[in-house]
């Protein structure tokens, strides 16, 4: 009896641990789920009162989504598989995910009902990496400023667009993966990076600062494991498609090269308002990898140089913001990718409610911009230049965000995050670590 009693003690003390660890994240949790649930209720015109059905009805009730539609412009009404039967211009993990949900749709597939029980199974799907999300950045943000992860569960950028595309997945990848690195855990880290680069191109982004700071610290073996898993993790999903649908897998490599200026982007504003040189669309892949090439030159350079080690949530917010301003397409979507980083690296209230109100401008702004340029319907919506109001707003407020980082890291007494004398708590290997290459300017 002693020995069964014994035997229970260290299970009993492993559960009780993790509930007392588990209960602070708890209220996170229930906030996150009330955001999911504010999201879906915004679609509630679209949803329940078939506006998805009606072109204008969509924009003027701010209801849109990519996922209805999708279940038909995919072919995935019928039956089509996606890469192997039908081209599909997302990355594989949202095609698997689409593959997923279309096996297990009861019913006649070729319906709006079948449309919206896709809808609907995806939504819950988002809402779960949502949750997921918030708490993993409230780990990353640690037990002092866990609560900045409000900002992600509730920001009202968030309700507005969380249910148009599938980057509430990528974002779980990401987060997940950095805040493995956190943890030291750097083969689990470069697997749920590489997860997130095949379903989201924009998690390659943060190579960058992990790179940039290896260089600085000189700690090669974690990065270069992490680079490891993060390639295996990425073909080992990407090979088998390739391998047997290349023409289908390659669709989204092939799109985003092609396309031209899109929504949201300033190539699309430059390209509209015929300027020289930015608005040239033949210059505009060039234009757009030397803009990045610049600002990515320059982020390397203040980690390079400057007097304290910056934070990795610094550098990465920075590249990331950097690859938003400079891309080819802005949909109202990508806030998502960009506010836990922006929280993270300086959770400062002010600019991040202002960039607030400036995304949520871009959000009613883009809708009521593409029912303007439809025929006969130009009453209902705006014209160009009140629409590019909206598109600057955004890129002065995350512009402006970006300089107060930069300020942080030549001044880290200003830094919010390390006013308790920490170093790097989400930085793993680089917290604390000693510098062994600097560069100096003068």
């Amino acid at each position: 009896m002693r020995s069964a009693e014994s035997a229970r003690e260290p299970l009993q003390d492993t559960l009780t641990g993790f509930g007392q660890r588990a209960v602070p994240y708890l209220p996170l949790a229930l906030f996150a789920g009330l955001g999911a649930v504010l999201a879906y209720l915004w679609k509630w015109p679209c949803r329940f009162g078939g506006a998805w059905n009606h072109g204008t009805l969509q924009f003027t009730n701010f209801c849109y989504t990519d996922i209805y539609p999708l279940w038909w412009n995919e072919k995935l009404n019928e039956g089509q598989v996606p890469y192997f039967d039908f081209p599909v211009e997302y990355p594989v993990g949202i095609g698997a995910i689409m593959e997923f949900f279309r096996r297990i749709i009861p019913g006649d597939p070729d319906t709006t009902a079948a449309g919206t029980v896709f809808y609907d199974l995806t939504v819950i799907l988002m809402a779960v990496c949502l949750v997921v999300g918030v708490l993993l950045m409230a780990a990353l943000a640690g037990p002092a400023r866990r609560w900045d992860a409000l900002w992600y569960a509730l920001a009202p950028a968030l309700i507005l667009t969380a249910y148009i595309n599938w980057d509430l997945a990528a974002n779980a990848l990401a987060l997940g993966a950095l805040l493995a690195w956190s943890k030291r855990r750097q083969w689990l880290a470069g697997i749920l990076l590489g997860l997130a680069i095949a379903t989201k191109f924009y998690p390659l982004m943060f190579i960058g600062p992990l790179f940039l700071l290896t260089w600085r610290t000189g700690r090669w073996k974690p990065f270069l494991q992490t680079m490891a898993g993060t390639a295996g993790a990425w073909l080992a999903v990407n090979v088998p498609v390739m391998l047997f649908a290349f023409d289908g897998w390659k669709r989204f490599y092939v799109f985003s090269e092609e396309r031209p200026a899109d929504w949201g982007s300033l190539w699309y504003f430059f390209n509209q308002k015929q300027w020289p040189i930015l608005g040239d669309a033949e210059r505009l892949d060039t234009l757009g990898v030397l803009s990045l090439a610049a600002f990515c030159a320059g982020i390397a350079l203040l980690a390079l140089t400057a007097r304290e080690r910056p934070r990795l949530m610094q550098l990465c917010f920075l590249t990331l913001a950097a690859f938003m301003l400079t891309n080819k397409v802005w949909s109202p979507q990508y806030v998502l990718w960009l506010i836990p980083f922006a929280v993270l690296a300086r959770p400062n209230a002010k600019p991040i409610a202002l960039w607030m109100v400036a995304e949520c401008w871009y959000f009613f702004a883009i809708w009521l911009y593409l029912v303007g340029i439809q025929d006969g319907n130009a009453h209902l919506g705006i014209a160009g230049d009140t629409y590019f109001t909206a598109v600057w707003g955004r890129a002065i407020t995350i512009v402006i965000m970006m300089a107060f980082v930069v300020r942080d890291v030549l001044r880290p007494e200003r830094d919010a995050v390390r006013q308790d004398g920490s170093d790097d708590r989400s930085g793993g290997v680089f917290d604390e670590a000693p510098d062994r290459f600097r560069l100096a300017l003068a």
